[in-house]
């Protein structure tokens, strides 16, 4: 059961490799002005004075102090006990490990909530996004059917993943839910988040094209839409490529999680390129020894973006069936189902509503 979220400030913070922006939340919603500094992150004890600094100017500037700090912090972690480190791109000085959490708690006297950005903007959107909005549509529909579990996906930088289990954020027993070093549907010597990222879409855009261009994914995009130069058949197929790999790997995890399926980041703006084939590796065939073909995933997948699917997703497929030795008859469900969706209240979002939810969850005075 969720602790009582009225009127409790939690500081937080969005962690780049380039910028610190700290601020607060009250009621699951922002308050007062954010504050932004950059990060220093090649320098540990300027960027560690930099985070202290930053949240004494957020604690001072609000009329309620917070009771806790709550926040993502990109890569890997021992999030239980805030330690920070590992292999780090965009925060080199932190590789040999620090004890970012126990240093603010002792600086500020506060609680300190750290985790992943992908598990955060999953508990976000299950929590104030995603889950409820679909729920509230299967209603509105006539349907019975509520979903409780969602799995969350990020494209950006990275392949981020979090999971959401009957409202509750599964971290596992070592802060390690993640899906980004499953193999890749093509190259299985390589992980899929060599797939499904920014750096996978410039390249296969690359290796189509012949384009030796620095471009970005929003350049490859707009070449893809016609509105830029290039080669418009490789920039749409380098985004599809990403959906059928990004597909592959959903389909191990929903497979075994079972939930609604919701997608963030920046990539998520070129879905038209990439959810068709998503969807179409999510529905697609596997062969048994024996000769048969069955479901990859033992649930059908909706696009639930498309308003034609949805209907269909919110359908009744039940049928009667009669209870032996009785005349009862009861429901028979003949089509297990899943759906999935683009978050429509943004990662950020996400992210900073399940840190803050994530701190009252789990704050005690």
């Amino acid at each position: 059961m969720r602790n009582d979220t009225s009127n409790k400030v939690v500081a937080t913070l969005d962690a780049g490799g380039t910028n610190f922006v700290f601020g607060a939340m009250i009621d699951g919603k922002p308050i007062g002005d954010t504050l932004t500094l950059p990060s220093s992150a090649h320098d540990l004890e300027l960027c560690l004075n930099t985070l202290i600094r930053g949240f004494e100017q957020i604690f001072n500037s609000l009329e309620q102090r917070p009771i806790a700090i709550s926040f993502a912090f990109p890569g890997p972690a021992d999030y239980r006990n805030g330690i920070i480190g590992g292999y780090l791109p965009n925060f080199p000085s932190f590789r040999d490990g620090v004890a970012l959490g126990p240093m603010l708690e002792e600086h500020f006297n506060v609680p300190v909530f750290i985790n992943n950005d992908a598990d955060l903007f999953a508990y976000g959107e299950a929590a104030g996004g995603a889950l409820p909005r679909i729920n509230r549509r299967l209603e509105e529909y006539g349907s019975t059917k509520r979903y409780r579990n969602l799995l969350g996906y990020t494209f950006g930088t990275g392949f981020g993943f979090g999971f959401v289990m009957d409202g509750k954020l599964n971290l596992g027993d070592n802060s390690c839910v993640e899906t980004f070093c499953l193999p890749h549907r093509d190259m299985p010597q390589y992980i899929v988040e060599d797939g499904v990222s920014i750096r996978a879409v410039k390249r296969v855009y690359r290796e189509l094209s012949g384009d030796e261009r620095e471009l970005e994914p929003r350049d490859i995009f707009l070449i893809a839409e016609g509105a830029a130069d290039g080669d418009t058949k490789a920039a749409a197929e380098s985004f599809a490529t990403l959906g059928r790999v990004a597909g592959d790997a959903m389909a191990t995890a929903v497979t075994l999680m079972d939930g609604i399926i919701v997608i963030g980041g920046g990539l998520s703006g070129a879905s038209k390129y990439f959810m068709p084939a998503l969807m179409a590796e999510l529905n697609s065939k596997i062969e048994t020894m024996s000769g048969d073909r069955i479901n990859r995933v033992q649930m059908r997948a909706y696009n639930l973006n498309d308003e034609a699917e949805f209907k269909e997703f919110a359908g009744s497929t039940s049928r009667k069936t009669k209870v032996y030795g009785s005349d009862k008859e009861v429901d028979y469900n003949l089509e297990k189902r899943i759906g999935v969706t683009l978050s429509d209240i943004g990662a950020s979002q996400a992210v900073a509503l399940g840190a803050y939810l994530y701190a009252i969850d789990n704050y005690t005075k």
